[in-house]
């Protein structure tokens, strides 16, 4: 029980966190150009993204939501055998929790998931925009990789 109220207060917060900085991005950037942060790496840009990763899937909000959804509650349901009991395990729940709900709660009540996180390299490349709940995502899954060069299996 005492895992499942920190996992919660974290999630709760990370979210919070997505949330507050998407309207944040909202207010301020939709209606400017991008704004560079450091000049030729780092910018800050509105983008509204009706797919998914790397705008796969355009327009395809209530299936995407579904299986987010749909996700969500698996992890939840195997949640010991995905994380397993310890640290790393923890905090690649709580932000895989956060970056789920984040941008399910973008789909559901926007029809898009806010972007505003935007990388480049001079004018030879272009990473996609992203968002908090995005990199809460990938570092989850990183540390689930990580982690799974620990495992031993008979």
């Amino acid at each position: 029980m005492k895992r499942f109220l920190i996992v919660f207060a974290a999630v709760v917060h990370l979210v919070l966190a997505d949330a507050v900085t998407k309207e944040l991005a909202a207010g301020c950037l939709k209606a400017s150009a991008a704004v560079s942060v450091v000049p030729g790496f780092f910018s800050l840009a509105y983008v509204e993204n009706r797919g998914c990763a790397w705008g796969m899937f355009q327009g395809q909000v209530w299936p995407l939501a579904s299986f987010a959804a749909l996700a969500f509650a698996f992890l939840v349901w195997k949640r010991k055998s995905v994380f397993g009991e310890g640290r790393a395990g923890a905090a690649a729940e709580v932000l895989l929790y956060a970056g789920i709900a984040g941008n399910l709660v973008d789909r559901v009540f926007r029809g898009y998931v806010i972007d505003f996180l935007d990388f480049h390299w001079g004018g030879a490349y272009h990473f996609p925009c992203f968002n908090l709940a995005d990199a809460f995502i990938t570092v989850a899954a990183g540390i689930l990789v990580l982690c799974s060069f620990g495992k031993r299996t008979s």
